[in-house]
């Protein structure tokens, strides 16, 4: 079987040199691992028909399976993705995607702006892969009872991260170590995952 092509998927920043995304995308090319990334678009475009399309053209460009690592943002922009592409993905990771519907903290954009960049409503239909939400139960994005229940109509299987607030650098974190185990499990196996490591 041909080893799967994580694609990392971003949220909605520019790039971060210590964001555990592109220290994960760093691991993998040292391990000869295949890895692709969607390029950041940054906070000031918030098209997300744009990042949709930088998806798929991504995926597009790899040969064989994949499977996506997606944060935040980037979680709902594969949400709507999957609604549009006919291009076959083997699993998802999609790590503490936010609340859309709920006036995000100062500095992020409103539900307003989201809504005029058509990001609203944020889609709810099954994937049509096998996919793990990785929830936080402080997100300043998102209460943990709402994104188990986008997780539910995702059919994605909910591995609970703890206190880990939006598993970025401001919340302490650079490296994320458990993203390797899970990309492993997903990578190798279509079915859910166990979610204890």
């Amino acid at each position: 079987m041909k080893s799967a092509t994580v694609l990392i998927v971003p949220g909605l920043r520019d790039a971060v040199a210590q964001h555990w995304q592109t220290l994960l995308e760093a691991q993998l090319r040292a391990a000869n691992r295949p890895v692709a990334a969607v390029p950041p678009l940054g906070r000031e475009d918030l098209d997300c028909a744009s990042r949709v399309a930088a998806i798929e053209r991504s995926a597009q460009a790899i040969d064989g399976p994949i499977v996506i690592v997606a944060h935040s943002g980037g979680c709902v922009t594969v949400a709507h993705w999957a609604a549009l592409t006919r291009r076959r993905v083997r699993a998802a990771l999609l790590a503490v995607p936010p609340d859309f519907d709920r006036p995000l903290p100062d500095g992020y954009p409103t539900v307003e702006a989201l809504r005029a960049g058509g990001w609203l409503p944020v889609p709810r239909a099954p994937l049509p892969f096998t996919s793990v939400v990785a929830a936080s139960r402080n997100d300043p994005l998102a209460d943990h009872s709402r994104v188990v229940a986008l997780a539910n109509d995702w059919g994605s299987r909910v591995f609970d991260l703890g206190d880990v607030g939006h598993l970025n650098p401001a919340s302490g974190f650079g490296e994320w170590p458990l993203a390797i185990p899970l990309i492993h499990e997903l990578s190798r196996d279509p079915a859910p995952v166990d979610t204890q490591f």
